[in-house]
């Protein structure tokens, strides 16, 4: 049976990462398979639970999650990458050699450009987000 939004954020809170990563991962390849395949609300919020976690290794996903196709992109905000913080994470992409670290990368440095990191901080963000998942 499919897990929905409602029933992840029950059973796993806002900060579990284990089976978070690869719920993610088959929505992805679901998103980017077929526009709307995806659950793109799931993936928005399995990407809340990462950047709870906190952890670089999930830059990466969470950006890979946002690049899945067009809902995504606009349902998954940028400031998720940032669950270390804006600058450790800028630092973080720029050591990979890989054309989606370059694009994280410019995709922050856009954000920060246009204001969107302004009041920026990782507890702010990680509250706005439990009252915004939490009935």
């Amino acid at each position: 049976m499919a897990m929905d939004e409602d029933e992840c954020l029950h059973r796993y809170g806002l900060r579990p990462v284990g089976e978070v990563r690869g719920r993610r991962r088959v929505h992805i390849r679901l998103e980017r398979q077929a526009q709307g395949d995806g659950d793109t609300e799931l993936m928005k919020l399995c990407c809340v639970q990462l950047f709870n976690a906190g952890s670089l290794d999930d830059v990466l996903l969470i950006w890979m999650a946002k690049c899945a196709g067009m809902d995504a992109d606009s349902s998954i905000d940028i400031q998720l990458l940032c669950g270390s913080g804006l600058a450790g994470t800028k630092a973080y992409p720029f050591s990979q050699c890989l054309p989606e670290a370059e694009a994280a990368l410019r995709g922050l440095r856009d954000c920060e450009k246009a204001g969107g990191f302004e009041d920026f901080s990782v507890e702010g963000h990680s509250a706005w987000y439990a009252a915004y998942c939490t009935p």
